[in-house]
């Protein structure tokens, strides 16, 4: 979890009312002095403003209080000061039990729109790597929202001394960039497209070089393309 992530969870508990009293003071004092927090605050309350329209005041009979007064008159002499006070907590009960409703009312809704929200659609590209139809080498795999890539030997052959690498070419980019030496035995995975556009991710060519052991020592390809592809859906793969 981050700092935003706390921020936001903070700031829900303040406005729903689930913080202690010291809790609720504190995080008053902080908001005063953190813009972060009081817009978090802020933007809760406006996300929960339309409960308050769906409750509904429930109103007692119009002789209720006539008759409490009527009982506490008969049973203790002198109590008009009491009645006064009576009424006053009254008014804190229905007030309180008015904004319990609002706050389970709330709970319900946020916690039924985080099971059933949609979850986002994640893309998911594949290429094979190959010379020819018949000789698949390797098979890359990405992932486009975090930009890992997976690349998976398939029947790729280890040449003493030397390292296959990885490249991935795009008009975009100039010369081809290097995605870093491959295991032609063990599946290599990294987020080694974090830098690039999810176009560019999708629209490359992504090609194999035969390198010195270790890679090329120049930074650009050195040996020949072995083998070559191109991104598509997985689930047109």
């Amino acid at each position: 979890m981050n700092e935003h992530d706390d921020i936001d969870g903070l700031a829900a508990e303040y406005v729903l009312g689930t913080l202690t009293l010291s809790e609720r003071t504190s995080v008053a004092a902080r908001r005063q002095r953190e813009h972060a927090l009081d817009a978090a605050i802020i933007d809760w309350e406006h996300r929960l403003a339309p409960l308050n329209a769906a409750i509904t005041e429930v109103v007692p009979p119009g002789d209720t209080f006539a008759k409490i007064e009527s009982r506490l008159r008969n049973s203790v002499p002198g109590t008009g000061a009491s009645v006064v006070e009576l009424k006053k907590r009254i008014k804190i009960w229905r007030t309180t039990a008015i904004a319990a409703s609002a706050l389970a009312a709330s709970l319900i809704l946020t916690l039924g729109a985080i099971q059933f929200a949609p979850k986002p659609k994640t893309k998911n590209l594949v290429a094979v790597l190959q010379k020819d139809a018949a000789s698949p080498a390797f098979l890359v795999s990405v992932n486009v929202d975090d930009r890992v890539m997976t690349v998976r030997p398939v029947a790729a052959k280890h040449e003493a001394g030397k390292s296959f690498e990885l490249w991935i070419i795009h008009d975009s980019l100039g010369k081809p960039k290097s995605l870093g030496v491959i295991d032609e035995v063990q599946p290599t995975r990294g987020a080694t497209l974090a830098s690039y556009r999810a176009d560019v991710i999708e629209g490359s060519t992504y090609a194999v070089t035969l390198e010195p052991e270790g890679g090329s020592p120049s930074g650009d390809p050195t040996g020949p393309v072995v083998f070559a592809g191109k991104m598509i859906e997985a689930s047109d793969f």
